[in-house]
């Protein structure tokens, strides 16, 4: 199958697909234009004048147990349908000035060219990695049932080992949120004292202490290939602060490589994009904001919340992004188009806490209401609620497999026996190795963690949402929580200045 790319997708004059999803589509733009045209239709709101009317076209003027109102929007209806069948936008009288005005014209606000350009590259980002990521799902779809329970028993027999292995005092003040390199082997935070840390794990000694925000952090995360292959000097991290400043920095400087500013209020929480190239920043002044990293300019302000937005994410695709607000509504957008995807309505106080699966069509959002709750953009609604925690929900995190352990190396490696000679099991090891990568592969996204202001952190399974584990920490509020992508630590950080470490106890570390 060829690369799916933005020109190629351009090009392609059947995207549609078949003539029967052209008619399909049809049929649906002229219900929404008669919906729309039966909304602007005059009627009568006397009673006995929608009879009249209902009598002079010939139906019933009621219907057994009508009430005044149905027997209203029924002659709408009604109306609108024998308008559609004339062709025409024939109404019964003009319609009142008010109800003109409440159907005004749709407004939006001019974007300019390096917005253009911007969606332009993620629309050719993220289309080639929707395309993979599905080919994935698909090959993961012909898994065997048997397989699939097996994979399932081993990755959640490991989650269930996790235990404490460390407490560290992190800060002065409470520490808001940690994160993991994307090498597993850094950890930052970000704390209420304006500094962010970052520390080597799992011996929780301080690298390097960044100083640059006058107030306290809000969130922390790092760029896709930073630790990996991105060099030192360049921008690794990004972190946003009460100081409203969204701060890029480098790991070999305690000063940041650029302040990017134009929120009104406080920064909650900032996430990098899968590309490296955008970072998104939540605020108290009710929007979210997409900056370009390599100009520090602000490409997007996006309203759509009635109060404070405090959490954001992207897709692992590129392509949408998900913001969660204290309106205890979350939003999902599309970032090549700017509109709408998804409203996640539910929650009955704000959202802390989003994140994405792995899958691309899950999304995880922990609340002030103890819940946690996983919608399916394909259904677009609610697929199950989480009596989490007994106190707010202040972090949610899926795990993802992104890095490949150390068993692929090994596998890799011919095994010697004790009198020098290597013995040929090439073919057991090539079968044995691509098993290994297969269940690798299968495990990302299959649990998530979850972080609440009653103390705990508990560990949940992304299929049946059935609770794992339950890990105690030191503080009475845990703050957040992150797992690494090779599944072998997790990290929480509390309001009494503390983080944590967790393992599966038969892991060394």
């Amino acid at each position: 199958m060829s690369e799916l790319t933005y020109d190629s997708l351009m090009d392609d004059g059947n995207y549609l697909g078949s003539e029967r999803a052209r008619m399909e589509n049809k049929v649906i733009l002229d219900e929404l234009e008669r919906k729309k045209k039966a909304r602007n239709l005059a009627v009568p709101t006397d009673d006995n004048k929608v009879k009249a009317r209902l009598r002079e076209i010939g139906e019933p003027i009621t219907l057994f147990g009508e009430r005044a109102a149905d027997r209203r929007d029924r002659l709408i209806y009604v109306l609108s349908q024998i308008n559609a069948a004339r062709g025409d936008d024939h109404t019964m009288e003009e319609a009142s000035s008010e109800e003109s005005e409440e159907e005004g014209e749709e407004f939006y606000t001019e974007g300019s060219l390096e917005l253009l350009q911007a969606r332009r590259n993620l629309a050719e980002f993220s289309l080639p990695r929707a395309q993979k990521r599905v080919a994935q799902q698909r090959i993961d779809s012909k898994i065997p049932l048997g397989r699939i329970i097996d994979i399932r028993k081993k990755v959640f027999a490991g989650v269930k080992r996790f235990s404490n292995i460390g407490s560290q005092i992190g800060d002065e003040r409470p520490i808001s949120q940690v994160r993991f390199a994307p090498n597993n082997k850094i950890l930052a935070t970000g704390s209420w004292s304006g500094t962010v840390k970052l520390w080597n794990v799992p011996a929780c000694t301080t690298i390097r202490t960044l100083r640059g925000h006058g107030d306290r952090v809000g969130g922390v995360a790092w760029h896709p290939q930073a630790t990996l292959t991105q060099e030192e000097g360049l921008v690794n991290l990004v972190s946003g602060a009460g100081d409203m400043c969204v701060n890029l920095w480098s790991l070999n400087s305690d000063a940041p490589l650029s302040v990017m500013k134009g929120h009104a209020d406080r920064i909650c929480r900032v996430a990098f994009h899968p590309s490296g190239n955008f970072v998104a920043s939540a605020s108290f002044d009710t929007t979210w904001r997409l900056w370009d990293v390599n100009s520090s300019k602000e490409l997007l302000l996006q309203e759509g919340h009635s109060k404070e937005v405090y959490a954001v994410e992207f897709q692992g695709d590129g392509a949408l992004i998900a913001s969660g607000g204290l309106d205890a509504v979350g939003r999902v957008w599309d970032l090549r188009t700017g509109r709408t995807a998804m409203v996640l309505d539910g929650h009955v106080q704000g959202i802390f806490g989003i994140d994405f699966s792995p899958n691309g069509y899950q999304i995880a959002t922990g609340a002030g209401d103890d819940t946690i709750r996983i919608w399916d953009m394909r259904s677009l609604k609610a697929l199950y609620t989480i009596p989490a925690h007994v106190s707010n929900v202040s972090d949610v995190r899926f795990f993802r497999a992104d890095a490949l352990p150390s068993f692929k190396t090994k596998a890799e490696s011919a095994d010697v026996l004790m009198n020098g000679i290597t013995e040929d099991t090439d073919a057991d090891k090539s079968h044995d190795a691509e098993d290994d990568i297969q269940e690798w592969k299968y495990r990302s996204g299959l649990y998530l963690a979850s972080s609440g202001y009653d103390g705990y952190v508990k560990l949940w399974s992304a299929d049946d949402w059935q609770l794992l584990r339950t890990l105690t920490t030191d503080s009475g509020k845990v703050m957040s929580v992150d797992l690494t992508s090779d599944g072998e630590l997790l990290a929480s950080s509390t309001y009494n200045r503390n983080f944590q470490l967790f393992a599966p106890e038969d892991v060394p570390v």
